[in-house]
Protein backbone atom coordinates (compact mmCIF):
# COMPACT_ATOMS: atom_id res chain seq x y z
CA UNK A 1 0.00 0.00 0.00
CA UNK A 2 1.13 3.57 -0.68
CA UNK A 3 2.83 5.54 2.01
CA UNK A 4 2.63 9.26 2.76
CA UNK A 5 6.50 9.19 2.35
CA UNK A 6 6.68 7.07 -0.90
CA UNK A 7 7.29 8.76 -4.22
CA UNK A 8 4.81 9.98 -6.13
CA UNK A 9 4.81 10.38 -10.18
CA UNK A 10 2.48 12.06 -12.60
CA UNK A 11 3.20 12.20 -16.18
CA UNK A 12 6.76 14.46 -15.67
CA UNK A 13 6.27 15.10 -12.37
CA UNK A 14 8.22 13.28 -9.67
CA UNK A 15 7.74 13.90 -6.46
CA UNK A 16 9.73 12.70 -3.10
CA UNK A 17 6.65 12.75 -1.21
CA UNK A 18 2.83 13.23 -1.02
CA UNK A 19 2.96 16.12 0.63
CA UNK A 20 1.59 18.92 -0.90
CA UNK A 21 1.32 22.82 0.63
CA UNK A 22 -1.90 24.27 -0.62
CA UNK A 23 -2.30 27.86 -2.06
CA UNK A 24 -2.74 30.29 0.54
CA UNK A 25 -2.77 33.67 0.37
CA UNK A 26 -0.24 36.09 2.18
CA UNK A 27 -1.76 39.44 1.27
CA UNK A 28 1.88 40.42 1.43
CA UNK A 29 2.95 42.38 -1.27
CA UNK A 30 3.01 45.88 0.10
CA UNK A 31 4.41 47.51 -3.30
CA UNK A 32 1.12 46.17 -5.24
CA UNK A 33 2.66 45.14 -7.94
CA UNK A 34 1.80 41.55 -7.86
CA UNK A 35 5.98 40.77 -7.54
CA UNK A 36 7.09 37.66 -4.64
CA UNK A 37 9.07 39.27 -2.60
CA UNK A 38 11.29 38.10 0.37
CA UNK A 39 8.45 36.96 2.53
CA UNK A 40 6.99 35.16 -0.01
CA UNK A 41 10.78 33.53 -0.75
CA UNK A 42 11.09 32.81 3.02
CA UNK A 43 7.58 31.78 3.25
CA UNK A 44 7.53 28.87 0.38
CA UNK A 45 11.19 28.00 0.70
CA UNK A 46 11.07 27.10 4.12
CA UNK A 47 8.52 24.61 3.76
CA UNK A 48 11.10 22.94 1.14
CA UNK A 49 13.62 22.90 3.30
CA UNK A 50 10.72 21.67 5.95
CA UNK A 51 10.41 18.59 4.17
CA UNK A 52 7.10 19.06 1.84
CA UNK A 53 6.85 17.47 -1.62
CA UNK A 54 4.91 19.91 -3.30
CA UNK A 55 4.51 23.22 -3.08
CA UNK A 56 1.55 25.25 -4.70
CA UNK A 57 2.36 29.27 -4.74
CA UNK A 58 -1.00 30.95 -3.63
CA UNK A 59 -3.41 31.89 -6.22
CA UNK A 60 -1.83 34.57 -8.52
CA UNK A 61 -3.95 37.10 -10.46
CA UNK A 62 -3.50 36.36 -14.65
CA UNK A 63 -5.17 39.98 -14.02
CA UNK A 64 -4.13 43.24 -12.19
CA UNK A 65 -7.97 43.36 -11.25
CA UNK A 66 -8.21 39.34 -11.27
CA UNK A 67 -6.31 39.71 -7.23
CA UNK A 68 -8.28 39.40 -4.37
CA UNK A 69 -6.42 42.30 -3.00
CA UNK A 70 -3.76 44.37 -4.13
CA UNK A 71 -1.38 42.88 -1.95
CA UNK A 72 -1.54 39.35 -4.05
CA UNK A 73 0.96 38.21 -6.12
CA UNK A 74 0.12 38.17 -9.83
CA UNK A 75 1.71 37.29 -13.08
CA UNK A 76 -0.29 39.11 -15.62
CA UNK A 77 3.54 40.86 -17.73
CA UNK A 78 7.11 39.10 -18.87
CA UNK A 79 8.50 41.60 -16.42
CA UNK A 80 7.40 39.41 -12.98
CA UNK A 81 8.72 36.57 -14.83
CA UNK A 82 12.36 36.68 -12.91
CA UNK A 83 11.39 37.07 -9.35
CA UNK A 84 9.16 33.97 -9.49
CA UNK A 85 12.29 32.10 -11.32
CA UNK A 86 14.39 33.00 -8.30
CA UNK A 87 11.70 31.69 -6.10
CA UNK A 88 11.64 28.33 -8.23
CA UNK A 89 15.34 27.68 -7.90
CA UNK A 90 15.48 27.91 -4.36
CA UNK A 91 12.41 25.69 -3.97
CA UNK A 92 14.04 23.40 -6.12
CA UNK A 93 17.55 23.80 -4.25
CA UNK A 94 15.73 22.39 -1.13
CA UNK A 95 14.13 19.30 -2.59
CA UNK A 96 10.72 20.28 -3.70
CA UNK A 97 8.41 20.40 -6.52
CA UNK A 98 6.64 23.50 -7.15
CA UNK A 99 3.43 24.78 -8.83
CA UNK A 100 1.66 28.01 -9.15
CA UNK A 101 -2.58 28.56 -9.02
CA UNK A 102 -3.34 30.92 -11.66
CA UNK A 103 -6.84 32.53 -10.88
CA UNK A 104 -9.16 35.77 -10.97
CA UNK A 105 -11.33 36.61 -7.88
CA UNK A 106 -14.27 37.70 -10.48
CA UNK A 107 -16.77 39.62 -8.15
CA UNK A 108 -14.51 38.90 -5.28
CA UNK A 109 -11.65 41.30 -6.12
CA UNK A 110 -12.15 43.51 -3.56
CA UNK A 111 -10.03 46.36 -4.77
CA UNK A 112 -11.09 45.98 -8.54
CA UNK A 113 -13.11 49.01 -9.82
CA UNK A 114 -15.53 47.47 -10.53
CA UNK A 115 -15.02 43.80 -10.12
CA UNK A 116 -16.42 41.56 -13.23
CA UNK A 117 -18.41 38.49 -13.15
CA UNK A 118 -20.16 36.24 -15.46
CA UNK A 119 -23.35 38.16 -14.12
CA UNK A 120 -23.84 41.47 -12.03
CA UNK A 121 -24.83 39.78 -9.14
CA UNK A 122 -22.79 40.72 -5.65
CA UNK A 123 -21.26 38.71 -3.25
CA UNK A 124 -23.15 39.63 -0.09
CA UNK A 125 -24.72 42.90 0.82
CA UNK A 126 -21.26 44.70 1.42
CA UNK A 127 -19.76 43.90 -1.62
CA UNK A 128 -19.38 45.52 -5.07
CA UNK A 129 -22.32 44.97 -7.35
CA UNK A 130 -19.99 43.47 -10.56
CA UNK A 131 -20.31 44.15 -14.21
CA UNK A 132 -21.58 41.19 -16.42
CA UNK A 133 -18.18 40.66 -18.81
CA UNK A 134 -18.95 41.27 -22.45
CA UNK A 135 -17.86 38.18 -24.75
CA UNK A 136 -15.01 40.07 -26.19
CA UNK A 137 -13.52 40.61 -22.22
CA UNK A 138 -14.12 36.77 -21.69
CA UNK A 139 -12.20 35.73 -24.59
CA UNK A 140 -9.52 38.64 -23.31
CA UNK A 141 -9.09 36.69 -20.34
CA UNK A 142 -8.80 32.85 -21.73
CA UNK A 143 -5.73 34.62 -22.94
CA UNK A 144 -4.89 35.94 -20.10
CA UNK A 145 -4.72 32.61 -18.67
CA UNK A 146 -2.67 31.09 -21.24
CA UNK A 147 -0.13 33.82 -21.24
CA UNK A 148 0.52 33.23 -17.60
CA UNK A 149 0.77 29.96 -17.87
CA UNK A 150 3.32 30.33 -20.57
CA UNK A 151 5.42 32.83 -17.98
CA UNK A 152 5.10 30.17 -15.10
CA UNK A 153 7.09 28.06 -17.45
CA UNK A 154 9.29 30.54 -18.48
CA UNK A 155 10.07 31.18 -14.77
CA UNK A 156 10.60 27.29 -13.94
CA UNK A 157 7.80 26.41 -12.21
CA UNK A 158 6.95 22.69 -12.70
CA UNK A 159 3.08 22.65 -12.92
CA UNK A 160 0.26 24.90 -13.40
CA UNK A 161 -2.73 24.76 -11.07
CA UNK A 162 -6.10 26.52 -12.49
CA UNK A 163 -8.32 27.75 -9.64
CA UNK A 164 -12.16 27.10 -10.25
CA UNK A 165 -13.00 26.87 -6.92
CA UNK A 166 -14.29 28.86 -3.37
CA UNK A 167 -16.76 31.37 -5.26
CA UNK A 168 -13.94 32.45 -8.10
CA UNK A 169 -14.51 33.39 -11.38
CA UNK A 170 -14.25 30.29 -13.14
CA UNK A 171 -16.44 29.05 -9.73
CA UNK A 172 -18.85 31.93 -10.79
CA UNK A 173 -19.20 30.81 -14.04
CA UNK A 174 -20.15 26.85 -12.50
CA UNK A 175 -22.46 28.28 -10.18
CA UNK A 176 -26.56 28.80 -10.77
CA UNK A 177 -25.88 31.14 -8.09
CA UNK A 178 -23.46 33.24 -9.86
CA UNK A 179 -24.65 32.68 -13.83
CA UNK A 180 -27.87 34.06 -15.42
CA UNK A 181 -25.88 34.85 -18.33
CA UNK A 182 -28.68 34.34 -21.82
CA UNK A 183 -25.97 33.41 -24.19
CA UNK A 184 -23.31 30.16 -24.50
CA UNK A 185 -21.81 30.98 -21.16
CA UNK A 186 -25.07 31.01 -19.67
CA UNK A 187 -26.51 27.88 -21.11
CA UNK A 188 -23.29 26.01 -20.99
CA UNK A 189 -21.43 26.96 -17.53
CA UNK A 190 -18.78 25.07 -18.06
CA UNK A 191 -17.69 25.98 -21.14
CA UNK A 192 -15.68 29.24 -19.94
CA UNK A 193 -13.13 26.82 -17.52
CA UNK A 194 -12.99 24.43 -20.40
CA UNK A 195 -12.02 26.83 -22.71
CA UNK A 196 -9.15 28.09 -20.58
CA UNK A 197 -8.01 24.63 -19.35
CA UNK A 198 -7.68 24.22 -23.44
CA UNK A 199 -5.34 27.56 -23.34
CA UNK A 200 -3.57 26.33 -20.66
CA UNK A 201 -2.92 22.85 -21.90
CA UNK A 202 -1.53 24.16 -25.06
CA UNK A 203 1.37 25.98 -23.39
CA UNK A 204 2.46 23.91 -20.96
CA UNK A 205 4.97 20.98 -22.42
CA UNK A 206 3.39 17.63 -23.10
CA UNK A 207 4.79 15.85 -19.84
CA UNK A 208 3.47 18.94 -17.49
CA UNK A 209 0.49 18.07 -15.50
CA UNK A 210 -2.41 20.25 -15.35
CA UNK A 211 -4.19 20.64 -12.48
CA UNK A 212 -7.31 21.85 -11.06
CA UNK A 213 -8.98 23.29 -7.98
CA UNK A 214 -12.44 22.75 -7.73
CA UNK A 215 -15.24 23.38 -5.28
CA UNK A 216 -17.33 19.88 -5.12
CA UNK A 217 -19.88 21.28 -3.46
CA UNK A 218 -21.62 24.35 -2.40
CA UNK A 219 -23.00 24.73 0.98
CA UNK A 220 -25.75 27.56 0.35
CA UNK A 221 -29.57 26.89 -0.55
CA UNK A 222 -29.66 26.98 -4.12
CA UNK A 223 -26.14 25.04 -4.86
CA UNK A 224 -25.38 22.50 -6.62
CA UNK A 225 -23.81 19.21 -5.32
CA UNK A 226 -21.15 17.05 -5.47
CA UNK A 227 -22.55 15.05 -8.66
CA UNK A 228 -23.02 18.62 -10.18
CA UNK A 229 -19.48 18.72 -9.77
CA UNK A 230 -18.37 15.41 -11.01
CA UNK A 231 -20.00 16.68 -14.93
CA UNK A 232 -18.30 19.35 -14.20
CA UNK A 233 -15.25 17.70 -13.95
CA UNK A 234 -15.65 14.92 -16.17
CA UNK A 235 -15.61 18.02 -19.04
CA UNK A 236 -12.51 19.15 -17.61
CA UNK A 237 -10.54 16.19 -17.40
CA UNK A 238 -11.35 16.20 -21.44
CA UNK A 239 -9.60 18.92 -22.03
CA UNK A 240 -6.84 18.21 -20.65
CA UNK A 241 -6.74 17.88 -16.79
CA UNK A 242 -4.78 15.48 -14.90
CA UNK A 243 -5.22 16.17 -11.26
CA UNK A 244 -7.94 17.41 -9.24
CA UNK A 245 -7.51 19.11 -6.05
CA UNK A 246 -11.02 18.66 -4.26
CA UNK A 247 -11.98 21.31 -2.03
CA UNK A 248 -15.68 23.05 -1.19
CA UNK A 249 -17.97 25.95 -0.67
CA UNK A 250 -16.66 29.30 -0.98
CA UNK A 251 -19.84 30.93 -2.73
CA UNK A 252 -20.99 31.87 0.27
CA UNK A 253 -19.84 33.60 3.73
CA UNK A 254 -17.02 32.96 5.83
CA UNK A 255 -18.52 29.45 8.43
CA UNK A 256 -20.62 28.13 5.70
CA UNK A 257 -18.41 26.11 4.33
CA UNK A 258 -19.17 22.53 5.83
CA UNK A 259 -21.48 24.06 8.48
CA UNK A 260 -21.00 22.15 11.63
CA UNK A 261 -19.42 19.06 9.81
CA UNK A 262 -16.32 21.10 8.64
CA UNK A 263 -14.18 19.18 11.25
CA UNK A 264 -11.16 17.23 10.48
CA UNK A 265 -10.45 15.53 6.62
CA UNK A 266 -14.42 16.93 6.10
CA UNK A 267 -13.82 17.34 2.52
CA UNK A 268 -11.98 13.60 1.55
CA UNK A 269 -14.93 12.25 0.43
CA UNK A 270 -15.58 14.39 -1.82
CA UNK A 271 -12.01 14.13 -3.58
CA UNK A 272 -12.98 10.15 -3.22
CA UNK A 273 -16.33 11.01 -5.30
CA UNK A 274 -14.12 12.50 -8.05
CA UNK A 275 -11.53 10.30 -7.83
CA UNK A 276 -13.66 7.03 -8.00
CA UNK A 277 -16.18 8.77 -10.63
CA UNK A 278 -13.62 9.62 -13.33
CA UNK A 279 -10.25 7.61 -11.96
CA UNK A 280 -8.51 10.47 -11.77
CA UNK A 281 -5.46 11.37 -9.43
CA UNK A 282 -7.01 13.84 -6.71
CA UNK A 283 -5.46 16.01 -3.95
CA UNK A 284 -7.06 15.72 -0.95
CA UNK A 285 -7.46 19.11 1.61
CA UNK A 286 -9.11 20.31 4.52
CA UNK A 287 -8.13 20.04 7.92
CA UNK A 288 -5.60 17.19 7.80
CA UNK A 289 -2.89 18.51 10.26
CA UNK A 290 -3.19 15.28 11.97
CA UNK A 291 -0.31 13.40 10.74
CA UNK A 292 -2.36 9.75 11.08
CA UNK A 293 -5.19 11.32 9.19
CA UNK A 294 -2.43 12.38 6.13
CA UNK A 295 -1.59 9.04 6.16
CA UNK A 296 -4.22 7.00 6.31
CA UNK A 297 -5.87 9.14 3.46
CA UNK A 298 -3.00 7.84 1.37
CA UNK A 299 -2.37 4.56 2.75
CA UNK A 300 -6.52 3.65 2.10
CA UNK A 301 -6.18 4.98 -1.18
CA UNK A 302 -8.74 7.91 -1.00
CA UNK A 303 -6.43 10.14 -2.41
CA UNK A 304 -3.47 10.11 -4.16
CA UNK A 305 -1.77 13.44 -2.35
CA UNK A 306 -2.32 15.51 0.82
CA UNK A 307 -2.77 18.76 1.24
CA UNK A 308 -2.04 20.44 4.82
CA UNK A 309 -2.47 23.65 4.68
CA UNK A 310 -3.00 25.04 8.17
CA UNK A 311 -0.73 23.07 9.37
CA UNK A 312 1.77 23.74 7.70
CA UNK A 313 1.22 27.40 8.70
CA UNK A 314 1.27 26.67 12.50
CA UNK A 315 4.58 24.43 11.16
CA UNK A 316 6.89 24.82 8.21
CA UNK A 317 8.25 21.83 9.01
CA UNK A 318 5.29 19.52 9.26
CA UNK A 319 6.21 17.62 6.62
CA UNK A 320 9.55 16.32 8.35
CA UNK A 321 7.65 16.08 11.68
CA UNK A 322 4.97 14.11 10.42
CA UNK A 323 7.66 11.45 8.93
CA UNK A 324 9.60 11.51 12.49
CA UNK A 325 5.87 10.73 14.14
CA UNK A 326 4.83 7.95 11.65
CA UNK A 327 8.36 5.71 11.93
CA UNK A 328 11.33 8.13 11.80
CA UNK A 329 12.84 9.89 9.10
CA UNK A 330 15.72 9.00 6.88
CA UNK A 331 18.94 10.82 6.93
CA UNK A 332 18.39 11.93 3.58
CA UNK A 333 14.98 13.79 4.32
CA UNK A 334 17.01 16.02 6.79
CA UNK A 335 18.82 18.99 5.86
CA UNK A 336 22.45 18.20 5.99
CA UNK A 337 23.05 21.45 7.80
CA UNK A 338 20.01 20.24 10.44
CA UNK A 339 21.65 16.86 10.68
CA UNK A 340 22.42 17.85 14.08
CA UNK A 341 18.87 18.19 15.56
CA UNK A 342 17.46 15.22 17.69
CA UNK A 343 15.33 13.80 14.85
CA UNK A 344 14.06 9.79 15.85
CA UNK A 345 15.35 8.02 12.91
CA UNK A 346 14.29 4.83 11.30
Amino acid sequence: MPDLFAPYELKGLTLKNRVVMPPMCQYAVEKQDGMPNDWHFVHYVSRAVGGTGFIIVEMTGIHPDGRITNKDTGIWGDHQIEAYRKLTEAVHAGGAKIGIQLGHAGRKALDAEPPVAPSAIPFDAQSKTPRALSKPEIAELIEAYREGARRAVEAGFDTVEIHGAHGYLIHQFHSPLTNVREDEYGSDPVLFGEQVVQAVRDVLPAEMPLLMRVSAKEYVEGGYDEDYALDVCRRYKAAGVDMFHVSSGGEGPIGSNGGPNAGPAYQVDLAEHIRSGLQIPVIAVGRLESYEDAQSIVSEERAELVAVGRGMLSDPYWALHAEEALGGVEKSSVPAAYERGVWKRK
